[in-house]
């Protein structure tokens, strides 16, 4: 049996033998099953044979067919017949292929067939149609390609020549127009068009043709706004009639509102915590339960009721049941549920605790007696039973301990209460007791002898050989009795001892060590700890960095013979660190005395005597100290050390300048000019001949100077201003521009220029075009920002100014000099609150700018504290700028006292501040030349208003 299977038929069985039954044979029993036609069977057979040619005596089997195979019929689908008359013949007009389906009438190419006519169509011969296709190609138009004789054939009716005429109308216009407009622009051409030829002639002007065009004025006619009266709402009578309303308590409001908020902004910046937590607690104990927290008393009363029932046996329940009540201001109802709580918990300490300080004072004695006759062995209850004891504190002691032999606390309490004998005769016990307490140990060794101290301690290191306070203690004991030489050896021998037993040498722990024997005056146990532990756990690389840190840590914590212990050891290793020497004559200078840290410098010079800055220590020190001859030794030395050196130099020259000896300071920038000084070197000439009024001589070393070293700017602008002194305006001006052509980034020369400028020369518009222009060069610079919109506000532009300082903040959000002046330039009524909080709240630079404006704003209002708050976080913050500190003088003068006047005329002559506008004019000037910090705090103080804007 054979079965067979076509597409989308079922499969069928035929019952032959495939061995005999022969392929025509098999397909006419196809043919007669499905009645397809024999020659596509034969077709789909003979496709698994393609040799296969005559069929007659080929079986299924040489085909591969077996018995119960199935035979699958692939049937082609081939056309056939002839083509239909009516696909070659012409549509007719107007027909629309699928209209009677709701086709509507567009065409595309799938629908219009190709553009040729294809060879071998119906009704031409195969010779007429390639002359056809010939003749088309001939026709092939370059912009419509093939598609050009598309409609060759169509008819060119009436609409088809209107349409033409009417496109024809449109591009005659479109041409007319085009000559118009170039007609009209031929004859009225732009302004820019028509200065064109002038403009390329401009780089043949010169500066000072340029200078010599005329200012033009404003001659534009603005209208004026007429002032609008100003409208005022009537106040209530309500609010008059009102006795009870404080009308000037609710102005002060405002100001207590802005004042929490900015407490608020100052914990971040002090790290301090606005609440108090021991405070808080305590306040909490003493509040009084008002009516809303009833329904919380009673509701917790009823939860801890059901919790004392159920397990009556917890004291947690019954100490929070009296806490409750007396919460809720019932003491009796206290008293009782805590006697229950004994009752039911006799042997828990915390509630006979609780029971005796809930009591009645003439019942504490007799609540603490019987929780100790539950309890003979607390702890808790004997210190308690003590405390209400006033004679008799030590026999309540010492009867705790008979029954509680091995309590340290009950050793230690009562060997506090007596004399040095009696301790020495408790602790003696106490050790016995306690083998195993340090503290008892220690104690006991610091009140013996040092022949019994050296015994007690061994037997201590004997029986705990793990603690490293024995060993510490025994190196205080040697210290004590002057064996110095002794302690070094014992902290080394500790040391390994307590290795040998496992301890691991946690090097923070042992550091800490060392500073509590400073604090309690054993220098040299601390000095031998830090010797023997500063270099464990280190890294070879990171020892430099990590042991500098330790000693600043050490510093700040106070603890500055640690701190000095580790620099020592540290140079020890690194003898040739510039950076280790100096940190290190920095915390003599600070916590020494003169003769340590001329050790200190002395030292260092002879490891590193190529580094200027250590010379320059040691002699500064000695000119202090009023040793002038010493600092000159220290100078030649120096000099001889490091021949040629322009800092050596001018400090020798200062010195002389100092001291009055005018010939040798000359003689020294003489000699420093001659050897190849740099512009600072001229610099300082020139200010020495303008201190003595040698004009002409300043002038001379200036010109010189600028030539030498046209790129230091502080050249060109010491000459302008000689020239501004001398009122040479024009000289001045042509000094500035020469210094801003060879120093293009120079902010001060561009704001010296537009100083000129404005002031002295052409006015407002010349300055704004100087600014202007640096600002387009340098827009992330707030000087210059900040000079354009004082001109404005100085000429009455107040909307300008305002305008300005809006770019300027989107330019620099977070520059603080900008935002303290915005904040100023700010209505003061009512205060500029949000501003000031975007301030603050703001991480900006030049911080201080910021605190400064929000302490004037107190200041005005008369909140002295918070205005003397943030003056105090504004020194802090840039104590280098003399104006802050004589704002914060000034203040002082008003509302302070004498005592805090003096503080901050100290703290001011320590910072020793180099900057700020009103500063810097001041110090500056010939009759302060040699004035000290604290003349010109005050000068500068009188000179400074509160309402001036300050800038560096």
């Amino acid at each position: 049996m054979v079965f067979f299977s076509i597409p989308n038929e079922k499969t069928l069985s035929i019952n032959v033998n495939p061995n005999s039954t022969t392929i025509s044979a098999f397909s006419q029993l196809i043919h007669q099953r499905t009645h397809l036609p024999q020659s596509l069977i034969r077709y789909s057979l003979s496709l698994r044979n393609a040799n296969l040619h005559d069929d007659s005596d080929v079986t299924l089997s040489d085909l591969g067919f077996g018995s119960s195979s199935t035979v699958y019929l692939h049937i082609p689908l081939l056309g056939g017949g002839a083509r239909l008359d009516f696909l070659d013949s012409k549509p007719p007009a107007n027909y629309v292929a699928g209209l009677g389906r709701g086709a509507t009438g567009f065409t595309t190419r799938s629908d219009i067939g190709s553009a040729r006519v294809a060879a071998g169509a119906p009704g031409k011969s195969r010779n007429e149609a390639e002359e056809e296709e010939s003749q088309s190609h001939h026709k092939f138009d370059e912009f419509e390609g093939d598609d050009a004789g598309l409609f060759a054939d169509s008819v060119y009716d009436e609409e088809d020549k209107e349409a033409d005429a009417i496109w024809e109308a449109i591009d005659s216009r479109r041409k007319d127009f085009k000559e118009e407009v170039e007609n009209y622009r031929a004859s009225n051409p732009k302004i820019c068009e028509q200065f064109t030829d002038l403009k390329r002639k401009l780089d043949t002007v010169s500066a000072e043709e340029w200078d010599s065009i005329p200012e033009t004025a404003n001659y534009s006619r603005q209208k004026k706004k007429k002032k609008r009266f100003e409208s005022f709402v009537p106040v209530p009578d309500s609010v008059i009639l009102d006795k009870a309303l404080d009308l000037t308590a609710v102005g002060e409001g405002r100001g207590t509102l802005l004042s929490l908020k900015l407490d608020e902004l100052s914990d971040s910046f002090s790290g301090k915590a606005s609440v108090d937590p021991k405070g808080y607690l305590t306040e909490l104990k003493n509040l009084e339960v008002e009516v809303a927290d009833v329904f919380h008393v009673n509701r917790s009363r009823v939860l801890l009721k059901s919790v004392t029932m159920s397990n009556p046996k917890n004291p947690n329940g019954w100490i929070a049941a009296a806490r409750l009540e007396e919460r809720a201001g019932k003491l009796k109802v206290a008293r009782v549920q805590i006697q229950r709580g004994c009752d039911e918990c006799p042997k828990e300490e915390d509630v006979w605790i609780e029971a005796c300080r809930l009591a009645k004072p003439e019942e504490k004695k007799a609540v603490v007696a019987r929780g100790v006759k539950q309890i003979p062995n607390s702890v808790k209850l004997w210190l308690e039973a003590s405390k209400l004891e006033e004679e008799r504190k030590s026999l309540v002691l010492r009867r705790g301990l008979e029954n509680v032999p091995d309590s340290v606390r009950l050793w230690k309490t009562l060997v506090d209460m007596v004399n040095e004998e009696d301790a020495i005769v408790l602790l003696h016990r106490a050790v016995e007791c306690c083998p195993s307490d340090v503290e008892l140990r220690l104690a006991l060794a610091r009140l013996e002898t040092y022949e019994n101290t050296k015994k007690l301690l061994n037997k201590a290191r004997i029986k705990l050989p793990r603690e490293r306070g024995i060993w510490i203690t025994a190196a205080k004991v040697e210290e004590a009795n002057g064996n110095t030489d002794k302690v070094g050896t014992i902290i080394e021998k500790g040391l390994k001892a307590l290795q040998s037993e496992g301890v691991v040498i946690n090097r923070e722990t042992w550091i800490e060590e060392a500073e509590a024997c400073e604090r309690t005056g054993a220098v040299a146990t601390c000095k031998a700890i830090i010797e023997n532990v500063i270099g464990f756990n280190v890294e070879e690389q990171d020892r430099k960095r990590t042991w500098v840190a330790d000693a600043e840590e050490c510093e700040k914590r106070s603890s500055i013979e640690t701190a000095r212990a580790i620099y020592a050891h540290s140079l020890t290793v690194f003898l040739t660190k510039k950076s280790i020497w100096i940190q290190a004559a920095d915390l003599e200078r600070s916590h020494g005395s003169r003769e340590s840290l001329d050790a200190v410098l002395r030292k260092a010079v002879l490891y590193l005597p190529q580094v200027e800055a250590l010379w320059l220590m040691g002699a500064k020190e000695k000119w202090l100290a009023g040793d002038v001859s010493a600092a000159r030794v220290i100078l030649q030395e120096a000099n001889a050390a490091i021949p040629n050196s322009e800092e050596i130099w001018l400090a020798a020259f200062k010195l002389e300048f100092e001291n009055k000896e005018i010939e040798r300071a000359r003689m020294i920038l003489g000699k420093a000019r001659e050897r190849g000084g740099t512009g600072r070197v001229w610099m300082k000439s020139a200010v020495f001949e303008r201190e003595l009024g040698n004009v002409e001589e300043e002038k001379r070393l200036l010109e010189q100077g600028v030539k030498r070293f046209p790129k230091f700017f502080k050249l060109w602008l010491m000459l302008g201003q000689l020239e501004e002194r001398l009122n040479h305006l024009v000289l001045a001006k042509r000094v500035y521009s020469s210094g801003l052509n060879h120093c293009p980034q120079c902010i001060p020369l561009c704001l010296s220029l537009a100083d000129l400028e404005e002031k002295k020369l052409n006015g407002l518009n010349k300055a704004r075009v100087i600014l202007t222009n640096a600002r387009k060069k340098y827009p992330k610079e707030d000087e210059l920002w900040l000079a354009a919109i004082r001109i404005e506000l100085r000429h009455g532009n107040k909307k300008e100014a305002e305008r300005l300082m809006s770019k300027a903040l989107q330019e620099l959000p977070k520059s603080g000099i900008l935002l303290a002046t915005d904040i100023q330039m700010a209505p003061q009524c009512p205060l500029p609150k949000i501003k000031i909080k975007d301030a603050l709240k703001k991480n900006c630079v030049k911080e201080a700018y910021v605190t400064a404006s929000v302490a004037k704003i107190f200041w005005r209002a008369k909140k002295v504290d918070k205005a003397r708050k943030y003056f105090e976080r504004t020194v802090k913050l840039n104590p280098d700028n003399g104006d802050f500190w004589a704002l914060y003088y000034k203040f002082e003068v008003q509302h302070g006292s004498e005592e805090k006047q003096k503080e901050v005329l100290n703290r001011c002559v320590v910072s020793e501040p180099k900057h700020g506008e009103k500063w810097q004019a001041v110090s500056k000037a010939l009759e302060n030349s040699h004035q000290s910090v604290e003349v010109i705090l005050k000068k500068v103080s009188i000179a400074l208003n509160r309402e001036d804007h300050i800038l560096t």
